[in-house]
């Protein structure tokens, strides 16, 4: 019998059914909403559906503004899916073949400098991840920028007083624990084991995952975490940043027009980056707001979990590779005979030892003292062949989707199909190792690709 005369999957969960669809070797259920959202508020749990629930389309993205250096760098474009506020959803993936016993769960938290980018982004296709390691993944799609990581409240000056204002923080954080909340609840119903479930991100979405680990919400949604590329150097503090941005965001409230807000996003975000060097990240996470302990407790949550979270944490050789060409006002210098290969070069290597590297050895390090099993790696595929080296990002080429959807990104240029096939299936053998096991050697080195080690406490 043919696939396309094949009836579609069904999935009876306690969310409601749920009709899914068929993709060659997996079957799909995408686009399933795990949340209500309203603007500017905390995700709202949904009742069991009494009526089948379609899950066969691609979860919307956040609304969000073009990006054109990374949609040329990425090879792919948000633009081209669907955009819309109410994007709460998520979407399964599993091998079309019976498990004798319940599958290790995936779940994926996508980067984007909490800006940018969707779960379902085709960069960030998990199928191959799926048919060869025989685990079930999620893909979250959660609120970004002006919508998700704006808030907090702040004193005010009226013409007779001052007064408290503000509009909660962290509600993308909040669609995340909603999500993982779903996900306990209903991925039996997918051949899911409730009891096994990793995170996994990069970049923004492996700094949101670093904080998912301190929030008390999170306790018993997750047992392991894979933080890839996360910028730790960046996110701590910032709490007159973060008024500021506040402030100005109140320009826009629940009747503003979608335009207005995308508009009044890009004036957030130049005030944020005045609080900046370099004007880095100025969306994200802030402590003291739900469902995040005051910045001065973080470190006690973290300690207090590392023995029930396994760790696999770690950066690319030549992260800040990534954003050398784009950075305009440094070209000059980068042009000049003789000293301008240097500095470039020396440039790049101190933005990724103070914004990924040495963060992620202290925090690995610390987990490991509390009682954590952790280990480090450290990516150097592509350094010596790609055109950015082993840049931010180029994990994901590894990862997800494949040479068809990668080889116009212009991350991986330089490298070839049969690289990426053969070095990206190893690398998927060792996250889903991972994944399924909790551990992996106590060193080891997948030779051009990766290095790791396990942390010990001192």
């Amino acid at each position: 019998m043919s696939e396309t005369t094949l009836a579609p999957p069904r999935f009876n969960a306690p969310a409601g059914e749920i009709i899914g669809w068929r993709d060659g070797n997996v079957l799909r259920a995408t686009g399933i909403p795990y949340a209500r959202t309203e603007r500017f508020q905390p995700p709202i749990p949904l009742a069991r559906s009494e009526a089948p629930i379609g899950a066969t389309q691609w979860a919307p993205a956040s609304p969000q503004r073009t990006m054109q250096a990374f949609t040329r760098l990425l090879g792919v474009s948000p633009n081209a899916m669907a955009q819309q506020e109410d994007c709460a959803r998520l979407s399964i993936c599993l091998p079309d073949h019976p498990a004798t016993t319940p599958r290790p769960v995936m779940v994926w938290i996508h980067g984007g400098s909490y800006i940018f980018g969707a779960g379902d982004l085709a960069i960030h296709d998990p199928k191959s991840l799926v048919s060869e390691q025989d685990v079930v993944t999620v893909n979250v799609t959660y609120r970004l920028g002006i919508f998700g990581f704006v808030g907090g409240t702040f004193q005010a000056e009226t013409n007779t007083r001052e007064e408290t204002r503000g509009r909660p923080a962290n509600l993308g954080l909040l669609d995340m624990i909603a999500a993982l909340r779903w996900i306990r609840k209903n991925i039996a119903a997918f051949g899911g084991d409730p009891d096994n479930v990793t995170l996994f991100g990069e970049s923004a979405g492996g700094d949101a995952i670093a904080h998912l680990m301190c929030a008390d919400e999170t306790r018993g949604l997750f047992q392991r975490v894979i933080i890839q590329s996360a910028p730790l150097g960046i996110t701590p503090g910032r709490r007159t940043m973060h008024t500021a941005m506040a402030k100005a965001a109140e320009s826009v409230n629940a009747h503003s027009s979608l335009k207005a807000c995308l508009d009044a996003q890009q004036r957030v975000e130049k005030i944020g980056q005045r609080y900046l060097p370099g004007g880095l990240m100025p969306f994200g996470v802030q402590f003291g707001q739900a469902p995040l302990p005051r910045l001065t407790q973080r470190q006690t949550a973290l300690e207090q979990r590392a023995p029930h979270c396994d760790v696999l944490i770690g950066h690319n050789v030549d992260e800040a590779e990534l954003f050398m060409p784009e950075a305009e006002p440094l070209q000059g210098l980068f042009r000049l005979p003789v000293i301008g290969t240097g500095c470039r070069r020396t440039l790049s290597r101190a933005i990724t030892a103070g914004l990924y590297s040495r963060p992620t050895r202290r925090f690995a390090r610390r987990h490991a003292n509390a009682g954590g099993r952790v280990w480090r790696y450290r990516l150097d595929w592509g350094s010596d062949q790609a055109a950015r080296g082993a840049c931010h990002s180029i994990d994901l080429a590894l990862l997800f989707a494949g040479w068809d959807v990668w080889r116009h990104a212009g991350i991986v240029e330089g490298m070839t199909e049969q690289e990426m096939e053969t070095d990206g299936r190893r690398l998927r053998a060792l996250w889903a190792q991972f994944a399924r096991e909790g551990r992996l050697e106590d060193e080891g080195e997948i030779e051009g690709v990766l290095a790791w080690e396990k942390i010990t406490p001192t």
